[in-house]
Parts: structure tokens; C-alpha cells; sequence
């Protein structure tokens, strides 16, 4: 159910800013978008799986705080990151 290295790498690779970035807002809401997509899937056919939505909900409460960092330090790279991902605000 969690990214394999190679999946990440591949993440990291579309998104990084400079080399060896895996900690700037941008790497670590597309690693979560991932995780997130790959988790709703999940619930299609487990439903009852409440431990694993709360981790679900944590994630997506966690991508929203960067987010919102990322917004209000730089309007234009959220602007970018959301078309990019697709993510709906």
C-alpha cells in the first residue's frame, strides 16, 4: 500500500526544485498526493477499513498545512504545484 522507491523516486525526480531536493514543500505534497490517490483506491474495495482512513485524513490534513505555507510564502509556486498535481481548492 506505500510508495516503492522507485514510484518515490520518480515523485521526487518530477518534482524537486534543485538536485537532491526531497524536502521542500513542493516534493513533499506531490509524495502525499501519491499516497493519498493510492489510498482512496484503497477504500473502494475495503470500505470498513476506518484505521487506515484515519491515516488517510491525517495525510490530507498534513498536505493542506504545506499547502497553506506554501501560499502564503510564495503565491506562484502553489499556483504552479496545484495545476500540476490537481489538486482542487
Amino acid at each position: 500500500m506505500s510508495l516503492t522507491t522507485a514510484r518515490k523516486a520518480e515523485v521526487i525526480k518530477a518534482n524537486a526544485t534543485k538536485a537532491n531536493d526531497t524536502g521542500s514543500p513542493e516534493v513533499q505534497v506531490a509524495i502525499l498526493s501519491e499516497r493519498i490517490t493510492q489510498l482512496t483506491e484503497h477504500f473502494k474495495t475495503h470500505s470498513k477499513d476506518n484505521h487506515s482512513r484515519r491515516g488517510l485524513l491525517k495525510m490530507v490534513s498534513t498536505r493542506r498545512s504545506l499547502l497553506d505555507y506554501l501560499k502564503k510564502t510564495d503565491e506562484k509556486r502553489y499556483k504552479t504545484l496545484i495545476e500540476k498535481l490537481g489538486i482542487r481548492r
